[in-house]
């Protein structure tokens, strides 16, 4: 098994695709993650306020606190669940690429398996992709309820 300088050329050649979608990947785990932590930011102010126990607090906003929470428990969820398979997206990419110098270096005939990884590693991101739709248009839906709430208690 001698492997040619060409070969290698060959073999960079095929891994440039999967390496670019990771790029992607990793760009859309830097957004999932921002939007987690905005999350847990909101979420401490919450339960800061709520622990403690502050005389100004109204059993309204109490309540209106803790249905806040609820709802940033079930995004973070959401969320945690889009990073999951963007990570699974990618760590399937890295063995495409993998396998795929395996396969050119060792003459290798692993063209259904690389397919499968591929695909598999597609329908995981667009996996991650819908649940982050699923969590915007959550956190879109209790905007609306709370300015509703704000037009309902404070009438012109």
């Amino acid at each position: 098994m001698n492997i040619q300088p060409g070969e290698i050329g060959h073999i960079i050649q095929l891994a440039i695709a999967p390496v670019f979608l990771l790029t992607g990947v990793g760009t859309n785990m830097l957004v999932l993650t921002n939007r987690l932590a905005r999350i847990i930011d909101r979420t401490r102010v919450l339960e800061e306020r709520l622990e403690e126990g502050a005389p100004a607090i109204t059993a309204k906003a109490r309540a209106g606190a803790v249905d806040e929470l609820d709802v940033l428990f079930r995004r973070a969820k959401k969320i945690n669940r889009a990073i999951f398979l963007s990570t699974f997206c990618a760590l399937l990419i890295c063995l495409v690429v993998a396998v795929l110098f395996v396969a050119d270096a060792l003459d290798l005939r692993l063209v259904t398996p690389i397919a499968g990884l591929f695909v598999l590693a597609l329908v995981s991101l667009t996996g991650s992709f819908i649940v982050l739709l699923r969590e915007v248009l959550l956190a879109t839906e209790f905007q609306d309820i709370l300015r509703q709430r704000i037009i309902r208690d404070n009438p012109p």
